[in-house]
C-alpha cells in the first residue's frame, strides 16, 4: 500500500501562514487527493481536495479563500497552503486519497490516510 506522510505542521499566530505537505511513497492513481482535519473533541472534517479528473480543487466553506491545495506530480506531493489562520483552524491535519470518488467530501470515500500533522494557531 502507498504510504502518505504529512509534514509542515507547527505553532503559528493568528493571521499567520503554514504550508503542509503530503508525500506519497510511490506514484499511484487516485481520483482525488485531499485534506481533512480533526480538532480535539470533534469529528474529522473535510478541508479540501484536488481532483485528478480535471485538475481542479474544491474546499469546505470554512476555509474557502484562505486555503489553497496544489500538487507536484514530479515529487508525488500534495500541498495545503494555509493563510490568515484562525484559532478554529487548530487541529490535526490528515491527507488522504480516494481511489474512486473525485468530488467527495465524505471521509468514508477516502481509502488511504496519512498519520496526520498538528497545526496549532495561537491567539
Amino acid at each position: 500500500q502507498v504510504h502518505l506522510l504529512e509534514s509542515g505542521g507547527g505553532l503559528v499566530q493568528v493571521g499567520g501562514s503554514l504550508r503542509l505537505s503530503c508525500t506519497a511513497s510511490e506514484r499511484t492513481f487516485s481520483a482525488a487527493a485531499g485534506w481533512f482535519r480533526q480538532a480535539p473533541g470533534k469529528e474529522r472534517e473535510f478541508v479540501g481536495a484536488w481532483r485528478a479528473t480535471d485538475l481542479t480543487t474544491y474546499y469546505a466553506n470554512s476555509v474557502k479563500g484562505r486555503f489553497t491545495i496544489s500538487r507536484d506530480n514530479v515529487e508525488n506531493t500534495l500541498y495545503l497552503q494555509m493563510n490568515n489562520l484562525k484559532p478554529e483552524d487548530t487541529a490535526v491535519y490528515f491527507c488522504a486519497t480516494s481511489l474512486y470518488y473525485s468530488s467527495s467530501m465524505q471521509e468514508r470515500h477516502y481509502d488511504n490516510w496519512g498519520q496526520g500533522t498538528q497545526v496549532t494557531v495561537s491567539s
